[in-house]
């Protein structure tokens, strides 16, 4: 049976280790192991690889990457300046600040829009205030929505940053960065648990 990009026509077949490979995995050897191997077509590996890292990125949600990062959050006053959001973003190392006013998240301030709406446009940035440049209405997204549904929706939106509210309210704010973050440790984790099956398995 062939998958999608399956361009041989051979069958599978077991075919023998290489000798330089000495049975090893990582550095570490695989005591046990048979001596024959499983030849898999590259499109089967690719094909099953790609709907398991998209069953994963369904079964994490949001709020589970906010529980890994810390709910914790920086924003500013619709009235701070620009130069002082900066400010800001450069010694927390950030890439954007939520805009909130009396307990209401009004909008967000990223360095996206500095760039463009700022530099390009002539402006000062010690002399106009966040919210004359800030993106409202925030785009927010609900915890126990996927993290494969944040990613689309960074993507349509073209956004980095994303506030997450539940029916209490503000909860803090997610970026690319902590989704791809996410998405590595739990590959790693699925890497170790395979090597520990391997090596105490057989």
């Amino acid at each position: 049976m062939l998958f999608p990009g399956a361009t041989n026509t051979e069958p599978c077949r077991l075919v023998p280790m290489m000798p330089s490979f000495g049975r090893r995995m990582g550095g570490r050897k695989l005591a046990g192991l048979p001596k024959e191997i499983p030849l898999v077509c590259p499109a089967l590996f690719f094909f099953v690889r790609g709907k398991e890292e998209l069953d994963m990125r369904r079964s994490i949600n949001v709020g589970q990457v906010l529980k890994s990062k810390g709910q914790g959050f920086w924003y500013v006053a619709p009235t701070t300046t620009v130069y002082e959001a900066l400010e800001i973003m450069a010694d927390k190392n950030v890439g954007a600040l939520l805009v909130v006013e009396g307990g209401q998240l009004k909008g967000m301030f990223s360095e996206r829009d500095y760039a463009r709406k700022v530099i390009l446009k002539g402006k000062s940035s010690k002399s106009t205030e966040v919210r004359e440049l800030m993106s409202c209405p925030p785009i927010c997204i609900g915890p126990e929505q996927s993290i494969h549904e944040c990613m689309v929706l960074m993507t349509n939106n073209h956004i980095r940053h994303v506030p997450v509210m539940d029916q209490r309210g503000l909860m803090g704010v997610v970026s690319i960065g902590d989704i791809v973050n996410s998405i590595i440790s739990d590959q790693e984790t699925t890497i170790e648990e395979l090597e520990s099956y391997i090596t105490v398995g057989y």
